[in-house]
């Protein structure tokens, strides 16, 4: 009986182990002309009033963006491939000489690579930075080990009903 509970609890016990994909961060610190997330130009920001920015992603998918602006002022346009992406303006920071900027939940469905495009005009000792991180999505796995675990817990619970009646 002793191993019967031993077996049983092992089960519940590596039906209950989690595993789920983790977030990815991918850091960019970019300085001019056109260029890769993790790259860095030395022809200085934004030359031309322009700097283009393509990254490469694992698939389209749901995706935030965070970007740091010192020093500069900024107009973001033209996310390419991303759900609404009409050559529209998405933020506008030009009239502060420094700030935070956030795309929350921002769509890709195009195939990558995905371009940020950022105009604007510098001031002096200029830079920006930058991340995108991919919203975890739980794998299939994920919910066969959730399913077992609790198909384990009923068969428990079951058997101690039986005990007690």
């Amino acid at each position: 009986m002793k191993l019967k509970s031993f077996v049983a609890g092992a089960l519940l016990a590596a039906a209950s182990v989690s595993a789920f994909a983790g977030d990815q961060n991918i850091n960019v610190i970019a300085d001019g002309d056109s260029h890769n997330w993790n790259q860095v130009v030395g022809d200085g920001v934004l030359s031309g009033n322009l700097d283009l920015i393509t990254f490469t992603a694992a698939a389209p998918g749901v995706y935030d963006i965070a970007i740091s602006v010192t020093g500069q002022k900024l107009a973001f346009w033209n996310l390419s491939n991303l759900s609404s992406s009409s050559g529209f303006v998405v933020a506008d920071l030009s009239q502060s000489s420094s700030g935070k900027l956030k795309f929350l939940g921002v769509e890709m469905t195009g195939n990558s690579p995905w371009t940020l495009s950022l105009f604007g005009a510098p001031d002096a000792g200029a830079s920006y930075t930058g991340t995108y991180s991919v919203t975890a999505v739980p794998e299939p796995e994920t919910y066969g080990m959730l399913l077992g675990g609790l198909a384990l817990v009923g068969v428990v619970a079951r058997r101690k009903a039986k005990q007690a009646a």
